[in-house]
Order: structure tokens, then C-alpha cells, then sequence
């Protein structure tokens, strides 16, 4: 499994598709919305601002724990749940493109199932 690429009954990449802005849902309800989005093979993920949720903290979510979105209620639905969300390790802005960074997250959310 990828943890950096779309699934593809998720995305189709021959699709034009910008999530910015749409509400990200995590299996136990909202956790924010997308900030940032990216759609390159290997290395695809949102960054969703939490808000108030998680005091307005960023957080990185790989392209593969997306399992559904919903272009008319522009909602993106994710495969973890809040407590594993706000659990992983701290989104750094300036780290967020190396490959150690990448790693230490894809190790976080490779512990989990789906």
C-alpha cells in the first residue's frame, strides 16, 4: 500500500479536481478543512487546518487515507479518527517536504488499518 498516492477508486487522475476548501471529514466527524492539497504520484496529500478543534494547528494526512469525496458537498472523508489524527506527529512547515518528516508520518499512519 502507497500511503502517498490516491486510491484509485478515490481519484481519478485524468480528473481536474481542487480540494481547497472542502470540509474534511474524519470516521468520527469533522476535523477541519483542506488548506493545501497535492496530486503527484508518490508524493500526493492534503494539509487540513483544524481550527478551533485542535487549536488551529495544521495537520499532513497522505493521499491514501482518503476514502471518499464528495464534489457537491465538498467533503472529503478520511479512514482515521480524531484521537489518531491529532495524535500524529506535529505538522512543521518547514519540515513537511523532507523525507525524514515524510517517513516519521507515513510510519504514524502506516500502523493503522484501511
Amino acid at each position: 500500500m502507497e500511503l502517498w498516492d490516491y486510491r484509485p477508486d478515490v481519484y481519478d487522475r485524468g480528473q481536474a479536481l481542487d480540494l481547497v476548501g472542502y470540509h474534511v471529514q474524519a470516521t468520527d466527524g469533522k476535523i477541519g478543512s483542506v488548506d493545501e492539497a497535492t496530486y503527484e504520484v508518490g508524493e500526493s496529500y492534503i494539509i487540513v487546518d483544524t481550527g478551533p478543534w485542535i487549536f488551529g494547528k495544521k495537520v499532513l494526512l497522505p493521499a491514501r487515507v482518503i476514502t471518499n469525496i464528495d464534489p457537491q458537498e465538498r467533503n472529503v472523508f478520511v479512514s482515521r479518527t480524531k484521537a489518531e489524527i491529532k495524535d500524529a506527529p506535529e505538522f512543521d512547515e518547514g519540515k513537511f517536504k523532507e523525507p525524514e518528516y515524510r517517513s516519521r508520518l507515513g510510519d504514524y499512519y502506516g500502523r493503522f488499518p484501511g
